[in-house]
């Protein structure tokens, strides 16, 4: 009976988010969208509600023919529906459970995955950058989007930095217990005398927020631009194109110098403090709900 009070509020939940939108006339575009993102979240519990009370009236039906049918033809044909049916049923009824599972509102969004190479020299950027590539694959394998934000290579394919945007589906459910320290035991290719080493590097796996999750106010932010580094000559940026946003509220500081363009380093870089923050405020949420 509880279980059937839940699907009830949420169908008229959906119900009501469904009316909103179709009188959307007063409301702004943020509101839409977050209307929309809660009715899709809501549609896959609705339909399967839907399928069960559907199957639900079907075994109804063999049963009863079953119990006062007498011809002999429908009999047979209730006796071969019926367990066809009941496991259908059993099925959907195990998805339902599992679809109304708390889960994390962030399991859906796209992510900002950050590379650092920790303790290790040289080494730990090697090993950084194997962490790179590893995801790089991977992302191919899932057909996500693997889109390098920011990247700071070394010799022999190594990386003491490097910041990357993923978007596909369901990126950070797959991806968000990958944040934290790894650390590798080896031979590096940098070492002559055959010793194991051990190296860490640090990944960062941040939701990707959007304008409508985080409100950024200009007031908070001092944004600084200065010139980017290169490797000399030609390859240095002669205009102030380097972007560096300080979010006052927070002190969360980021960096950006890849393009040429100011305008595209400073976009780069709200996108990734948007979601830094984003995850500040979503992790301060999971403990407050922990300790009541």
């Amino acid at each position: 009976m509880k279980l059937d009070k839940q699907i009830t509020d949420l169908k008229s939940k959906y119900d009501h988010l469904n009316d909103q939108l179709m009188n959307s006339e007063n409301l702004d575009n943020k509101q839409i969208i977050q209307i929309n993102k809660d009715l899709s979240k809501l549609e896959p519990i609705i339909s399967l509600s839907d399928t069960i009370k559907k199957l639900e009236n079907e075994i109804e039906g063999y049963k009863e023919i079953l119990e006062n049918e007498n011809e002999e033809e429908l009999r047979s044909l209730a006796k071969q529906e019926l367990p066809i049916y009941e496991k259908d049923l059993e099925q959907k009824n195990r998805e339902l459970l599992i679809a109304l599972l708390p889960k994390d509102e962030a399991d859906d969004k796209n992510v900002i995955l950050e590379i650092r190479a920790g303790t290790g020299g040289d080494e730990a950027a090697l090993f950084a950058g194997d962490l790179f590539r590893m995801y790089e694959r991977y992302s191919a394998i899932k057909n996500w989007n693997f889109q390098p934000m920011e990247k700071n290579e070394t010799g022999l394919k190594g990386v003491k930095e490097a910041i990357i945007e993923i978007k596909g589906d369901g990126v950070f459910k797959f991806l968000k217990n990958e944040s934290g320290v790894h650390r590798v035991q080896r031979i590096p290719e940098t070492e002559s005398g055959g010793r194991i080493h051990t190296s860490a590097a640090t990944v960062a796996v941040l939701p990707e927020a959007e304008e409508v999750d985080v409100d950024i106010k200009e007031s908070d932010l001092r944004i600084d631009v200065y010139r980017s580094g290169g490797a000399g000559g030609q390859s240095v940026n002669t205009t102030d194109s380097a972007v560096r946003i300080t979010h006052l509220p927070t002190g969360i500081v980021v960096t950006q110098q890849d393009e040429r363009s100011q305008h595209k380093n400073k976009a780069k870089a709200l996108k990734i403090l948007r979601s830094r923050i984003y995850d500040v405020e979503r992790q301060k949420k999971t403990t407050r709900r922990v300790f009541q």
